[in-house]
């Protein structure tokens, strides 16, 4: 490890400092302020996503920090980012409780996820502004002109323990400009005046995590990157494996934002020294235990339920847990209705689908917002979701408007606009440019709308620095076979590009650029900020006949003959159909844009 000989040394100096103190101290003293262990301890967290109320809670975790300080000289508690958004215990108040609860858990310092920009930049700032611990970031920035200029937060923290300056460096994922809504990092003119480094290449961000590790290098003896990259495929060149292979300087990587568990994994640097990486999981479903020992190695450990369930919870921080919980469940804890058939957007193996193919919950949302058009009397054509918008693990039974936040916690809100068959098959194709191989928020739940993916073309479909959609495919579309629903004629008719067409969909994705879809520009708006997403549920469910949702009752195939509509697995009503395009003869053959 780069540090270990510096480390070492000073650890080797400080213990023969402390010996000959420790010989002139009481034995009392000594009795008193006993520790079982030297090592440096740091506890850590990612996308917790507001989930307050599992196995593992924010009381628990305080009191976690209290128990080891009896056997350590003193424990750090830090947060990798996405912590006040993601249930409706976050976005009833844009995140305050949420915050309160980590300032009095202790959390020592934080980085920003892509979802701290959820509730618009000064949400952002107001949340910061909250926080009794900083947030820390090396690569966001502001802008004027297009050009880069001061940090909005500090690079860096440096923490001393024992005599040894540890310091985290915030990394922030430049994949939230497109992934939250790019008009917040924008003025009123559509002017960038915030952004966040990442580069198409990545080498804007590895610049900007270097400067900061030779900064704080200079004042520290360890080096740890507090980050919000992840390790999915679809996140590269920013993924915090990509970030270690082109630096140097770092002892560990606490990550975040995949929701990867990741107990400990040696990666290679650009100089080959090894740097440890871990993260979490997701919504406290374990507690990261970083050990930094006398010779200057690191070594990490995941904390589950299981081992704490020894451990009492801290009687404040449950005080304040318990009266959000209990508030928010009076307030949303209304029944609405039910399900027969379980609403889902995992496999049976626990791998998240929603994201890279269709789910019966994704169906059900689309068409949640093509009913409420519909139901208003107003021309909807297709309704489109992204997947990243749709949050909940399996569903069935009493539905209540809590259980509605489960599902849609961000508090985007309807749009119909009027849209080119052309602008259509593009947003489809920007959904689609992942799938067959990764995970991606962009990817699209439909109703009205049936098409095909041809996963064996490759994606060429460009996009800015900033993960914003700049042009269609400069080779073949990998979407074809798109039909849209005829309601006049109960039929399925062909995609035509030229043709108009309203479609519906949340702010989020038609005006403000969210996931990146800026080939909506120039749309007709039709109706506009119409009703909130998860009250967008509720009205759907209450449309069903005494609430109740089975597998193919919905009121609108009750409505439209042919409409396709089967809720009853989680792989939904084959809406979308991913694989290699099939010619004539049933051979592989080329694609099409139709």
């Amino acid at each position: 490890m780069k540090t270990k000989l510096k480390f070492a040394n000073f650890i080797l100096s400080m213990i023969l400092v402390l010996t000959l103190c420790l010989t002139l101290l009481p034995e009392a003293v000594l009795a008193e302020n006993a520790v079982s262990s030297d090592d440096i301890v740091i506890l850590y967290t990612n996308d917790v996503h507001t989930y307050i109320n599992k196995d593992i809670t924010y009381s628990k975790v305080a009191a976690l920090k209290e128990s080891l300080k009896t056997s350590y000289k003193d424990v750090l508690l830090v947060d990798a980012g996405d912590h006040i958004q993601g249930t409706a215990y976050g976005a009833m108040d844009k995140g305050e409780t949420i915050i309160k609860l980590m300032n009095a858990t202790g959390y020592d310092v934080a980085t920003l996820g892509n979802h701290e920009f959820d509730y618009n930049m000064s949400g952002c700032m107001q949340a910061i502004d909250w926080a009794e611990f900083p947030y820390i970031s090396c690569n966001f920035y502001h802008e004027k002109d297009g050009v880069i200029e001061e940090n909005v937060l500090d690079s860096y923290k440096i923490f001393e323990v024992n005599g040894i300056k540890i310091a985290f460096v915030g990394i922030t994922t430049p994949e939230t400009i497109s992934s939250t809504t790019p008009s917040y990092f924008q003025d009123v003119d559509g002017n960038y005046i915030y952004g966040i480094a990442g580069g198409k290449d990545g080498t804007e961000l590895y610049t900007a995590v270097q400067n900061a590790i030779d900064a704080a290098s200079k004042e520290a003896d360890v080096i740890i990157a507090l980050g919000h990259l992840g390790d999915d495929a679809s996140s590269a060149p920013w993924r915090s494996e990509d970030v270690i292979a082109n630096t140097t300087g770092l002892d560990a990587f606490i990550d975040g934002h995949s929701h990867s568990t990741v107990p400990m994994k040696e990666v290679t640097d650009k100089n080959g020294d090894t740097v440890i990486l871990t993260q979490t999981g997701e919504y406290l479903g374990a507690v990261g235990k970083m050990s930094i020992h006398n010779d200057g190695s690191v070594a990490t450990e995941l904390l589950t339920a299981d081992d704490l369930s020894n451990i009492e919870p801290d009687a404040e921080v449950k005080a304040i847990e318990d009266s959000w919980v209990k508030e928010l469940d009076t307030r949303l804890g209304q029944v609405i209705g039910s399900t027969e058939v379980v609403l889902d957007n995992y496999d049976n193996a626990g791998k998240r689908l929603v994201r890279m193919q269709e789910t019966n919950t994704g169906d059900f949302c689309a068409d949640a917002l093509y009913y409420l058009f519909d139901s208003m009397d107003m021309d909807v054509d297709v309704a489109i979701m992204n997947g990243g918008g749709i949050r909940n693990t399996a569903l069935t039974g009493d539905i209540t408007y809590q259980t509605c936040k489960t599902i849609h916690p961000f508090g985007n809100v309807a749009c119909l606009q009027t849209v080119t068959g052309q602008q259509i098959l593009d947003v489809l194709e920007w959904g689609a440019r992942t799938a067959g191989a990764s995970e991606d928020g962009s990817f699209l739940q439909v109703s009205g709308l049936t098409y095909q993916i041809d996963t064996s073309i490759l994606d060429t479909t460009k996009e800015d620095d900033k993960g914003v959609w700049v042009s269609g495919p400069t080779g073949e579309y990998r979407v074809h076979d798109v039909k849209i629903y005829n309601k006049e004629t109960n039929t399925w008719d062909d995609l035509n590009l030229t043709a108009s067409y309203n479609l519906a969909g949340y702010n989020y994705t038609l005006r403000d650029l969210g996931g990146g879809f800026a080939m909506l520009e120039g749309a007709v708006n039709v109706l506009d900020y119409v009703m909130e997403d998860y009250l967008i549920v509720a009205n759907y469910i209450q449309g069903f006949e005494n609430g109740v949702v089975k597998a193919d009752n919905s009121p609108l195939a009750a409505k439209y003959q042919g409409f396709i509509v089967d809720y009853s697995t989680v792989s939904g009503s084959e809406r979308i159909v991913l694989g290699e395009k099939k010619n004539a003869s049933g051979a592989a053959g080329e694609s099409d844009t139709s």
